[in-house]
């Protein structure tokens, strides 16, 4: 049986949060060496994932789905997210859509995508940096 079924919220905050970083940091570096727009975005996909998860975990309340709209509802019932980041994050879905059963699809990325993405991933990184540097997250 695997020990990450009993992880406590801080132990899935700090292995979230770092492996958010490690792909957000990944896709700017496939970013950097000019690499295909949909692999920088899938990367940059899992970051966001992360980052989102790990901020459910700090306040302890777990998204039930992982599909952005899902994941923004719950971060967002934990603390206020600035309407336009909100917006960009939620329209992820729009082009990737795998955690949708009944809306499967994953769309071609664009240039444009990734840059977005790989925003987001800064915005969202911001937001976990003063939560790394506390002690424990609220039970």
């Amino acid at each position: 049986m695997s020990k990450l079924i009993f992880e406590s919220d801080r132990q899935k905050f700090i292995r979230l949060s770092h492996d958010a970083k490690g792909y957000h940091r990944r896709a700017v570096l496939f970013a950097e060496q000019s690499q295909s727009p949909g692999l920088i975005f899938n990367v940059a996909s899992i970051a966001v994932e992360c980052y989102l998860i790990a901020l459910c975990a700090w306040y302890g309340s777990m998204p039930y789905n992982h599909n952005y709209g899902s994941l923004m509802d719950s971060a967002e019932e934990v603390i206020p997210f600035a309407p336009e980041l909100s917006r960009q994050i939620r329209a992820l879905d729009e082009i990737f859509g795998i955690c949708s059963l009944d809306n499967y699809h994953h769309g071609t990325p664009t240039l444009e995508d990734t840059l977005g993405i790989i925003a987001i991933c800064r915005e969202l990184s911001a937001l976990l940096a003063p939560l790394e540097s506390q002690g424990s997250p609220a039970q």
